[in-house]
């Protein structure tokens, strides 16, 4: 019989949770309170206490909810009348005799003290004489090469694996990784409290299918990063033009920018203020009128633009600030010289309103056709986000090429590609004069889809039967039920379609210079 190891718990028995009763004074990060919630009391962890205009500010979590619900809250909304949770005291840190054993050559000779060490030659003492950045002690070590800081995702790229799971993306630990370097002192000392307080239970590794379903559920992000995680949101609220919406998430704006109760955002420019006044200052002067870049495709609902975030930096830096306020997977801030932008508007009188947008690698070594996909809130559930995706693939056809989006996908792009994914393929197999047997590569050629979307798309859909020592793919009848039930949606509320003639535009052909930073 095995022995039993007496670093597990096998008996999985729940800790206590202590509770009491808490006054203001005594609340901390960690601590979960009854909060008042839409007119009921809800279960929520306290993230983050901040003092705002002299009044104590709590950033919480509400149990079971989405994580883009949390909210800052004033102390009159917290029920202190009933008990509290207090958060589990950290456990001291484990020392092993490994690190607590004193290394064998960290001690010298007996025979060594006292004796000078041989001199080889001129120049090996001058390479002695200059300091290493990676020597911390006066040891002689081999010296280590070092990764590349440099920012971009040709540092990021994995090259041993580019194949793409069936059942659901891999995802591992370390994408994205986070441009930690552009970050202020402040927002990293605040992540670092915040993910201190969530505890180090937090699970490492790839997700299985129940854990990323769950995850999708609450957790409101892929991401993996706990860093990112962590954050809190730092703004209360934003006016684009006429629409006002609440962030979901951390976004690095000036700090000076959380004190404000409102953030104004120039609907075109995209450029940003703390007070009203200077921002009207701004409209009166802002002479832009459409996204900085080339219209490439209109009909009678909306344009697109192709924006060259090398030719249009600040405007493509401004609208990656914009977009984290709700995208918490999105790392890219500052480093937009290697992305094409792709903006969808709305016109009227005024000129050309930014419904949402798409960036896209200008050499993409995975063959990725999307990096980033928003629809800004006040345009979202009206069929804008899978105009966007169909208007990626419509760019891939052209250039003759299959993609697919950048993983991982946040959870509203996630469900937003498995329904165009879906939809794509049911229409392909139900179109009219369309017999015989098709394969799961003409699939793809069609419609501009990887093999491995393709296949994800059929097995969700549970339409991969095997038979007679083949695979094959079967319409079933809940296939067949739900496209009929969507076509009659769409004669009554309509449906918006890229028109591959209305697309004036070719792949454009970039020199090595002009992918990455142009100093």
């Amino acid at each position: 019989m095995a022995p039993r190891d007496a670093s597990v718990d096998h008996t999985a028995t729940p800790e206590p949770v202590e509770k009491s009763l808490a006054t203001i004074g005594t609340l901390r990060i960690g601590v979960k309170a009854f909060v008042e919630k839409d007119g009921e009391k809800r279960k929520a962890e306290i993230l983050s206490i901040q003092s705002r205009k002299g009044q104590p500010s709590y950033y919480v979590h509400y149990e079971e909810f989405n994580k883009r619900l949390d909210e800052w809250v004033s102390a009159s909304r917290l029920d202190l009348s009933q008990e509290v949770e207090w958060p589990q005291p950290e456990a001291p840190p484990k020392k092993s005799q490994k690190q607590t054993a004193p290394p064998k050559s960290a001690t010298l000779p007996k025979s060594s003290v006292g004796q000078k060490r041989p001199r080889t030659s001129t120049t090996s003492r001058r390479d002695s004489e200059t300091p290493e950045l990676s020597s911390t002690t006066g040891n002689a070590q081999p010296k280590l090469t070092r990764p590349s800081l440099v920012g971009g995702k040709e540092n990021n790229r994995p090259g041993s694996d580019q194949s793409i799971s069936v059942i659901a993306p891999e995802i591992t630990t370390d994408t994205p990784k986070p441009e930690d370097s552009d970050l202020d002192i402040a927002d990293l000392q605040d992540a670092a409290a915040a993910a201190k307080a969530a505890g180090p239970t937090a699970k490492q590794g790839p997700y299985s299918r129940e854990e990323e379903i769950e995850k999708l559920r609450t957790g409101g992000s892929m991401t993996q990063n706990q860093t990112e995680i962590s954050r809190v949101r730092n703004l209360q609220r934003v006016q684009m033009g006429k629409h006002e919406m609440e962030p979901w998430y951390f976004s690095p704006y000036p700090q000076t920018f959380t004190e404000a109760d409102m953030v104004y955002i120039c609907e075109f420019c995209l450029s940003y203020y703390d007070s009203l006044k200077p921002f009207q200052r701004h409209r009166a002067k802002c002479t832009l009128l459409h996204p900085p870049g080339n219209e490439i495709y209109r009909d009678d609902y909306v344009s697109f633009f192709e924006i060259d975030g090398r030719r249009q930096r600040r405007w493509c830096r401004n609208l990656c600030l914009l977009s984290k306020l709700f995208l918490d997977h999105k790392t890219l801030y500052y480093d937009v010289d290697p992305f094409l932008f792709y903006c969808m508007t709305t016109r009227d009188d005024h000129g050309c309103h930014l419904v949402g947008y798409f960036s896209k690698e200008k050499e993409s070594a995975e063959g990725y056709n999307v990096a980033c996909i928003l629809t800004l809130p006040q345009y979202q559930r009206m069929g804008f986000g899978k105009l966007l995706i169909a208007f990626s693939y419509e760019l891939s056809k052209r250039e003759g090429k299959l993609g697919s989006p950048e993983k991982p996908l946040s959870d509203l792009g996630l469900l937003g590609y498995r329904a165009y994914w879906a939809e794509t393929v049911v229409d392909l197999l139900t179109e009219e004069g369309r017999g015989g047997e098709v394969s799961v590569e003409e699939i793809g050629s069609l419609s501009a889809m990887t093999t491995g979307d393709v296949l994800h798309t059929l097995q969700n859909l549970n339409m991969l039967r095997y038979s007679k020592g083949n695979h094959v793919i079967v319409l079933t009848d809940a296939v067949l039920h739900q496209q009929r039930k969507q076509r009659e949606k769409e004669k009554i509320k309509g449906k918006r379609r890229v028109d591959p003639e209305r697309l004036v535009w070719k792949p454009p052909v970039f020199s090595a210079g002009s992918r990455t930073w142009n100093w």
